[in-house]
């Protein structure tokens, strides 16, 4: 290395790239700025000793090749001076040990004893100037932190779904490099560990709303497979109706089950799972799929839970997934025309299995004038409702496919004109079933209150196709009058009383239905779902509650009393409160069912109308409050698995089921604040993580 005085070495080329003076990059300061003045002032600046031997080195790394990772090193240049490594600032030209084995703590002194101020000063001007273009100038203070754009990035990931490796594309990296030249973009491994920073954060932050809430949980539970990894997961969902009168949802764990999935298994991860958040004594019901191993699951969880503790010993308890159960009814009904939909599936298939054969339908859709522009696509096997939309929008093609099978000669799977006549009748008879599974399938508004009446509709309706001219329409309703009468024909109480709570239905909406259903004995029928709503009361309307009868003493004077008492007065006097509680909560069901039903309405907010009725009805709110949150499907644990199937894509299927969890958990949670608005800006939370 030629001998050369440090000024030149330093402020003529950059020894990196030769393009000009050399300035850090990430440095905020312009080459322009007064505070470079300093630096020829300054008489310990390395231009000020020419005979001294300097070497630029890479502020990248250290000796050993490593990436230096310290935001401070953005404000010092590193050289080598006489073989010694020294960090030259950028702003007053002192020369600090540069040696990476001391550390950056003497970096970070100087640079906020000398300097921080002025740059803050600078920093504001800058936000002036170039932020706050859309409003009146104002100075407002600004001030990077590191750790605070860390995990904002690493809540961006979790919530948006981004791939961790996000944070190793050079794209990325220098559109980060542009927005904030301080920011070091963090490995992939430092990624992860915010992301469960932010998961335990959460974790806490949940466990504690959800303990502190007063109404109890309905829980959800379903299994999926991941078709990448061959894993399976069991999502559990609690839902409830906080303080505020809103029905929320949270997913609780995401959890990785080795299989085999047994009922021993799925019962011992459920169970592990309601103790460790402590809910265990605060279950309404738990809602699951109607297969054996879900039935045999349930069974040993009622057998482990304090009875006690469940509504009315556990009898309302176990809570059968309607929309599972519409998808079996209805399945049922289509096998009577499998042929045809089979014909169908295959011509759809057929005319979607590659570009060419999809550019020369939509060709004939524009020779035969045929204004729909939904697109074909294929259903799966196991939902109907998929089934339904597939025939629903072929029929609305059946001239292009008849026009096509002149043409194509490989194409034989045309449906005959019968077939697409009872693909029409059928269509048109599904329409309502269509309707009530979207109903049920609602996860952001109360639905045990519209199933009952719902359920009846369907009921009535495959009666009147009983009647039906068409004989494949009778048949189909025979199969699945068989399957609605096995699941339906006993009116789960959950779902009576929810329909008795709803202001616009009441016993009204119980007389109408069986009066239809059931002409010999619909008295009996409305009997027995009137004396479950006053056997709940009963339960609900606790001793301890403020509602007393007038003149009664204080429980600290009554305790006194008994202490004088023989044990048949003590006796007497306890069944004269429990007879007065009683008589009280009776009271308050009979005049809610004495006063008029509201007309039906499309806008009417039933918690709404609870929320505000209080006084009124202390006790029928707290049981509306928790009957109300119990959903009629397992559509809320189901939907995770659309995220957890994005996430666990093709080129993702090495993610750890302990990440896993953590993604899908901490989105469910960050979503969940970030749209109730009030609760917490992210602003907030990344302070209070720090």
């Amino acid at each position: 290395m030629s001998e050369s005085p440090v000024g030149s070495s330093a402020q003529s080329t950059n020894p990196i790239d030769g393009s000009g003076p050399s300035q850090p990059s990430g440095s905020p300061v312009p080459s322009s700025s007064p505070l470079d003045n300093h630096a020829s002032d300054n008489p310990t600046h390395p231009s000020d000793n020419p005979t001294d031997e300097v070497e630029v080195v890479s502020e990248k790394s250290d000796d050993n090749g490593k990436r230096l990772r310290s935001p401070y090193w953005a404000h010092y240049n590193r050289v080598k001076i006489c073989g010694v490594y020294k960090a030259i600032c950028n702003y007053c030209g002192a020369k600090i040990s540069g040696e990476t084995r001391n550390g950056t703590s003497h970096l970070k002194e100087h640079y906020i004893r000398k300097h921080q101020k002025k740059d803050n000063m600078r920093q504001q001007v800058l936000t002036n100037n170039f932020m706050n273009k859309d409003r009146p100038p104002q100075l407002t203070s600004y001030s990077f932190d590191h750790e605070m754009a860390r995990k904002q990035l690493a809540s961006a990931i979790i919530m948006h779904e981004y791939p961790l490796s996000i944070v190793e594309h050079v794209g990325f990296r220098r559109y980060s490099n542009a927005l904030q030249p301080l920011f070091k973009v963090p490995c992939r491994n430092t990624m992860k560990a915010e992301i469960f920073k932010i998961y335990e954060y959460q974790r806490g932050k949940t466990m504690s709303l959800v303990v502190s809430n007063a109404s109890r949980l309905a829980i959800t539970t379903d299994m999926w497979t991941s078709s990448n990894q061959k894993k399976g997961f069991m999502a559990v969902t609690a839902h409830f109706i906080d303080e505020s009168w809103t029905l929320q949802s949270r997913i609780l764990r995401f959890i990785y089950v080795p299989c085999p999935h047994t009922k021993e298994v799925l019962f011992d991860q459920l169970l592990n799972c309601l103790m460790d958040w402590n809910i265990d004594r605060k279950i309404s019901s738990i809602t699951v799929d109607n297969c054996s191993t879900n039935d045999a699951m349930i069974d040993l969880l009622w057998d482990k839970l304090d009875i006690t503790s469940l509504m009315l010993g556990g009898e309302l308890f176990h809570m059968h997934c309607c929309a599972h159960i519409l998808n079996l009814i209805v399945k049922d009904g289509l096998d009577v025309i499998k042929v045809g939909i089979e014909k169908i599936r295959d011509s759809v298939a057929y005319w979607t299995a590659s570009p060419k054969r999809e550019e020369k339908f939509e060709e004939t859709v524009r020779q035969l004038n045929v204004t729909s522009t939904k697109k074909l696509g294929l259903d799966c096997a196991t939902r109907w409702n998929s089934t339904y939309l597939m025939l629903q929008t072929a029929l609305l093609y059946k001239d292009v496919f008849i026009r096509l099978s002149k043409r194509n000669a490989q194409y034989n799977s045309l449906p005959s004109e019968r077939e697409w006549g009872f693909a029409r009748d059928v269509c048109q008879k599904l329409k309502f079933f269509f309707k009530v599974t979207e109903l049920f399938s609602g996860t952001k508004y109360p639905t045990t209150n519209q199933c009952f009446p719902n359920i009846c509709e369907i009921r009535l309706e495959l009666r009147d196709w009983l009647h039906s001219e068409n004989q494949v329409i009778r048949e189909m309703a025979k199969r699945m009058v068989e399957k609605f009468d096995k699941y339906w024909l006993v009116v789960h109480g959950v779902v009576g009383v929810s329909a008795v709570l709803d202001r616009r239905y009441k016993i009204n909406v119980l007389e109408f239905y069986f009066k239809l259903l059931f002409p010999t004995s619909y008295k009996e029928e409305v009997e027995k779902v009137r004396a479950l709503c006053y056997k709940l009361l009963k339960e609900y309307q606790c001793p301890s509650s403020g509602i007393e009868g007038i003149g009664d003493s204080s429980s600290h004077s009554s305790s006194l009393d008994e202490e004088s008492l023989s044990k048949y007065d003590v006796y007497m006097l306890r069944e004269s409160k429990i007879s007065r509680t009683i008589d009280t909560a009776k009271l308050e069901l009979d005049h809610y069912l004495s006063e008029a039903v509201l007309p039906k309405s499309a806008g009417f907010d039933v918690l709404n109308w609870w929320k505000s009725h209080q006084p009124k009805y202390p006790i029928l709110q707290a049981m509306a409050r928790d009957l109300l949150a119990i959903p009629v499907s397992t559509v809320a644990s189901e939907s995770a698995f659309s995220t957890s199937g994005r996430l666990v894509s093709p080129h993702r299927s090495r993610l750890h089921p302990d990440t896993m969890e953590a993604l899908m958990c901490a989105q469910s949670w960050l979503w969940a604040a970030e749209m109730k608005g009030n609760e917490l800006s992210i602003l907030h939370f990344f302070t209070l993580v720090n």
